[in-house]
Parts: structure tokens; C-alpha cells; sequence
């Protein structure tokens, strides 16, 4: 694969790319090619369609910049670089992290490297150097434990305390309720 500079105008955004991007990331982009350089080429198709870094295109463009890297990639059928446009976006997503050698590394740099560089927030950062896991919400694995209930009306207390004593003598998990 040939990296090859093309100008900025000459690339065409996917329009159906269901990737967002805040501007808080591509601000995080730019100050990441800002300090680093622009070491992901955009992949584009052999009509400069882009296939991934529409981010990365996003952030060149508050640069300024006048062309960017890039890689064709003519050997994908149209189905497939749909395929990929969501794929390159969602398996990167699916890592995880070895939080204690992840906190030992960012140790070694936090002198000399300005850790807003690194992608994190204040408080994972600081959740990382505490020892803490992030989780984020949406990815976290929760078990869920199906429940199936009856409800049984009762005349009075002394009834619904009667039903309730014998259902557990027969086994059952129960609960009271008063509505």
C-alpha cells in the first residue's frame, strides 16, 4: 500500500457515514496531529471516496491543511467498503484495557507529554491514576435475571400474611406489597 498526498478538496465524504464526531474529538484529533503529525492516512476508494477518517478530514480542515495522507483501497466491492466504513469504527470500540499497565505507561510520560493528548477526560484520567477501571454505560455487562410474577389479590393483611406463609412453606420467593 502507497501512501499517497491528496488535497483536501478532492476528497468526497461518505454521506451515509453513521460515525459522529463532537467537536470536543475533533479538537482532540487536531492537537493529536498537531503534536504527533498525521500518522493515520485517510482511506479512500479510487473515486477519493473516503472510507475511514472522515474525523481525521474534519480536524484537517481546522488546520488548514491543504492536502492530507491517504491509501487507496481499489480492491473492495461496494458492499464491502460499507462493511468496512462500520467495521473500522466499531471494532476499535470492542478493545478493552489493561488498566494497571495502562496507568504504569501514562506514569512514565505524565512528566513530559500533556495527557489531554491521550483522549481521556479529567476524571478517567485521574480514575486511571487512582487505580480505578473506567466503565463506560453503554458497554457495561450487566446481568439481568428474568423475573416472572403473579400477583394475588388479597381481602385483608391477615389473608395476604396467610398466602404469603404458605407459598414460602411450599418454596416460592415472595414479596408483600401494599398498594
Amino acid at each position: 500500500m502507497k501512501i499517497i498526498n491528496i488535497p483536501i478538496n478532492d476528497l468526497k465524504e461518505y454521506e451515509n457515514n453513521s460515525r459522529t464526531h463532537s467537536e470536543e474529538q475533533i479538537t482532540q484529533i487536531v492537537n493529536s496531529i498537531k503534536e504527533f503529525g498525521f500518522t493515520n492516512p485517510i482511506l479512500i476508494d479510487n473515486k477519493n471516496l473516503i472510507i475511514a477518517g472522515h474525523g481525521r478530514l474534519l480536524a484537517a480542515k481546522k488546520l488548514d491543511l491543504k492536502e492530507v495522507p491517504t491509501i487507496v483501497l481499489n480492491n473492495l466491492s461496494e458492499e464491502q467498503k460499507k462493511a468496512y466504513i462500520i467495521a473500522d469504527n466499531q471494532l476499535a470500540m470492542n478493545a478493552g484495557w489493561d488498566f494497571e499497565m495502562l496507568k504504569n505507561e501514562i506514569m512514565t510520560i505524565a512528566d513530559d507529554i500533556d495527557l489531554n493528548l491521550l483522549g481521556f477526560n479529567e476524571q478517567e484520567l485521574a480514575n486511571i491514576i487512582d487505580g480505578l477501571e473506567l466503565i463506560e454505560p453503554e458497554l457495561q455487562e450487566q446481568e439481568y435475571k428474568e423475573v416472572f410474577n403473579v400477583i394475588i389479590n388479597c381481602e385483608d393483611e391477615n389473608h395476604q400474611e396467610k398466602t404469603y406463609n404458605e407459598l414460602q412453606e411450599k418454596g416460592y420467593e415472595c414479596q408483600v406489597q401494599s398498594l
